[in-house]
């Protein structure tokens, strides 16, 4: 297999991407499907290459001492290829997002106005230790017409250089030029900072990862942000809680993949569901492993549970920690989420319909949920068959950002001479 060269020219790499897209974005859907398609067969087939890569990777991360959860990101398997792998021919399967004609109108003077979707041009992606980022961006960039500059953390050098090997192996033999997918090798950071000034190469910049990375892209970029955000996301167990359901949901959103951006961080419950249901949810917590991080009065009645301070209430975990939090009604949880949420995703348990509405149109958040796991905030889980990240912020993008959210806009006027 052909490796990445470490000898690189960033700007030269960004011209490249952004020539190769004006290509891309000429293609029909059906070439850049068939792109998909090949992409995800070649990764099945080379799996054994990419999983020997992936070891070399999970082999600096256990002499380095990484965290569980940083390794749980970083660690790639048979199933997972195979999972990343169908994610691109789900998105092969989803309306293509460009060319379409979102409204139209005719002037009085008879000028015809018509707004349609475009690709941006070219993404900038630059993200941590998950190398199923680079197939889930490279193939929802192709099918949104976008070039696209990915920029993976040093931690996952092979695993990154492997499946990028392979997408220009499987690009080669269809439409797309596989110029459009760069990747770039170097581990110096300052390369990384190159990126965050490349206007005149770069349409947007989209940073994935630890919030020590997104806050450096946000402050330094001068190239448009899309900015994702880090996952604080609370559980709010209302005194109408359906004991059951509660559990249920608690468990999955904390412990399913605990080092995830959509697993629960803190628990809000209200002091009447937990004088009732206590033993139930000190027994659920100790099958599950669970340690909990509370205020007073949660270890008061949780054994083993410690006090939080600021930080737990604040900061992810992404482990099987919890911070917990009991309250006397809705206001006193909407007002903690508010202090310390991240806009994340947000989750309610209570079977008043009414209570629940209150909590859907008062917490600010990109996914709320009543009833559910915030597990749910995922592209391939919504129905984008994949995603490039999870957006907290309010322009332009916002949650799961699929294959819409790789788009802009154009406004073409259809004229018969007319003049003003």
């Amino acid at each position: 297999m052909p490796i990445i060269s470490n000898d690189i020219n960033v700007e030269a790499q960004a011209i490249e991407a952004k020539k190769a897209a004006k290509t891309l974005g000429l293609l029909t859907t059906e070439a850049k499907n068939e792109a998909l398609i090949a992409i995800s067969d070649r990764l099945e087939k080379e799996y054994e290459y990419i999983l020997n890569e992936n070891e070399k990777d999970l082999a600096n991360g256990r002499k380095e001492g990484y965290e569980t959860a940083f390794m749980d990101r970083l660690a790639l398997s048979e199933n997972r290829i195979y999972e990343f792998a169908n994610g691109l021919r789900e998105v092969a399967r989803l309306k293509d997002p460009t060319g379409e004609t979102l409204s139209n109108w005719t002037l009085e003077n008879g000028l015809v106005v018509e707004k349609v979707t475009v690709p941006l041009g070219v993404i900038g992606m630059i993200y941590e230790a998950r190398p199923n980022v680079t197939v889930d961006a490279t193939g929802l960039a192709i099918k949104s017409g976008n070039g696209i500059v990915l920029k993976g953390g040093s931690s996952a050098i092979h695993s990154n250089q492997a499946i990028v090997s392979v997408i220009h192996q499987a690009l080669e033999k269809t439409k797309v030029p596989k110029e459009a997918v760069q990747f770039v090798s170097s581990r110096n950071r300052e390369t990384t900072k190159q990126l965050f000034t490349m206007n005149e190469h770069i349409d947007v910049l989209i940073p994935r990862g630890g919030g020590s990375l997104i806050r450096a892209v946000v402050n330094e970029a001068t190239v448009p942000v899309l900015e994702t955000g880090v996952g604080n996301c609370h559980i709010y167990i209302d005194h109408e809680a359906d004991e059951e359901k509660a559990l249920n949901i608690l468990v999955n959103a904390k412990t399913a993949r605990p080092a995830v951006c959509n697993a629960a961080e803190t628990v809000i419950i209200h002091r009447n569901w937990l004088e009732n249901h206590k033993e139930a949810l000190i027994k659920k917590l100790d099958e599950e492993h669970v340690i909990v991080h509370g205020d007073e009065y949660a270890v008061s009645v949780i054994p083993h549970a410690t006090i939080a301070e600021e930080k737990d209430w604040k900061d992810e975990y992404l482990s099987l920690d919890i911070a917990m939090k009991i309250v006397d009604n809705i206001d006193e949880a909407i007002e903690h989420i508010d202090r310390y949420g991240t806009k994340h995703s947000e989750a309610i348990i209570t079977e008043n319909k009414e209570t629940a509405a209150i909590f859907m149109k008062r917490v600010d958040a990109a996914a709320l949920y009543h009833n559910a796991s915030t597990r749910f905030t995922d592209g391939g889980a919504l129905g984008f068959g994949a995603e490039i990240g999870i957006s907290t912020q309010k322009l332009h993008a916002r949650g799961p950002m699929g294959l819409p959210s790789l788009t802009t806009v154009k406004f073409l006027m259809h004229g018969n001479g007319q003049i003003r």
